[in-house]
C-alpha cells in the first residue's frame, strides 16, 4: 500500500475515533443536572455523593445510582425517577 493511502486511512481513523469521543462526552454529562435538580426537589442537598450517583445513572448503572441516592436520603421513588432521567437523554 502506498504511504499516502496509509496516511489517509490513519487520519480517517483518528478523526472517527476522536469525533466519537467528542460526541459521547457531552452526552454523558447532559443529564447529570436533571438528576441533581430532581434530588434538590426532594429537599436533599446536592453533594459529591449525589453527583457520583447521578453519574452512575448516566452510565447505565441504575441500581448503583438509586442506591447512592437513597444512601444520602433521597426517597426511593424520587431516586428511581432521578436515575432514570439521568440514563435517558432528552
Amino acid at each position: 500500500m502506498r504511504t499516502s493511502i496509509r496516511i489517509a486511512h490513519v487520519l480517517t481513523g483518528l478523526t472517527v475515533a476522536l469525533g466519537g469521543v467528542a460526541l459521547a462526552v457531552p452526552a454523558a454529562h447532559a443529564d447529570i443536572p436533571t438528576c441533581q435538580n430532581m434530588v434538590r426537589q426532594t429537599g436533599v442537598e446536592v453533594s459529591g455523593a449525589v453527583t457520583s450517583a447521578c453519574t452512575r445513572g448516566v452510565h447505565g448503572d441504575l441500581q448503583g445510582c438509586v442506591s447512592g441516592l437513597t444512601a444520602v436520603g433521597v426517597p426511593g421513588g424520587a431516586a428511581t425517577g432521578a436515575c432514570r432521567a439521568a440514563a435517558n437523554p432528552p
